[in-house]
């Protein structure tokens, strides 16, 4: 399989199949949402596209990067989105890198979205396809950060090479710029527990595929079977991530 690691400035044709990564924390959100019961995520253009979605459809629910803001009903943070119920509910997501990448390559006839909780399944659904060329989109830093490129390295290697380790791409997680900027606080709308969220491997057992439906950019979950009986690794840090199913507020 050849493979590309571009960042979202550096995209000059529409690929094939394009892997848009965001560990932290876009995509490991998105696969939150759905684990709360999301039906689909809406991938919203601007913050003024994801309010003017909530305002047609009220019963919609809006999340955003940084603090909490009028019009938004969440924040893009693993540890605050896990004790909200979603059951059957449609998410509109905002971010800074992810869903920008993820819009940038809308036209690919493949896009799956991805980080650290999806890693097994993303990886198991492009075996499966056997693609000749993915392109990995590293989303943070201008496509230098090194949680996403590891996050997409350590897929590239898991479809032609099965048995490869985490460690050391959760390694690279750990001790990269975004990590360190959550654990400090430097972030705004931030958990205690979301870098450990984000470094959690294979926690869910399906890949995100999102499409263009009508003038929209939808992702939706997609169950790979033989993940469902893959045992989850733990995460890099030790520490307790807390309930999978809090209560709702």
């Amino acid at each position: 399989m050849d493979t590309r690691f571009l960042g979202i400035a550096d995209l000059v044709d529409t690929p094939s199949v394009a892997v848009v990564v965001d560990v932290m924390r876009a995509f490991t959100v998105a696969a939150w949402a759905f684990a709360q019961g999301a039906e689909k995520i809406v991938l919203a253009e601007s913050l003024d596209e994801a309010l003017a979605l909530k305002t047609r459809h009220p019963e919609w629910v809006a999340l955003k990067d940084g603090p909490p803001a009028p019009g938004f009903d969440a924040v893009n943070s693993p540890g605050l989105l896990r004790s909200i119920d979603l059951g059957g509910r449609t998410v509109v997501q905002k971010t800074t890198a992810g869903t920008v990448g993820a819009l940038a390559v809308k036209e690919a006839p493949l896009v799956l979205c991805a980080s650290f909780v999806v890693a097994e399944a993303t990886a198991q659904l492009l075996r499966a396809r056997g693609s000749d060329s993915v392109t990995f989109v590293v989303t943070g830093e201008d496509g230098q950060a090194d949680e996403d490129l590891a996050c997409a390295q350590y897929i590239a290697r898991r479809v032609t090479e099965p048995g490869t380790d985490a460690a050391e791409f959760l390694r690279r997680g750990a001790q990269s710029r975004a990590a360190s900027e959550l654990a400090k606080g430097v972030r705004q709308g931030v958990h205690p527990d979301d870098v450990e969220l984000c470094l959690e491997l294979d926690r869910f057992p399906f890949a995100m595929v999102a499409t263009l439906e009508g003038s929209l950019m939808v992702l939706r979950r997609r169950t790979v079977p033989a993940v469902g009986s893959h045992i989850r690794q733990p995460s890099y840090s030790s520490a307790s991530t807390g309930p999978r199913n809090s209560p709702a507020p």
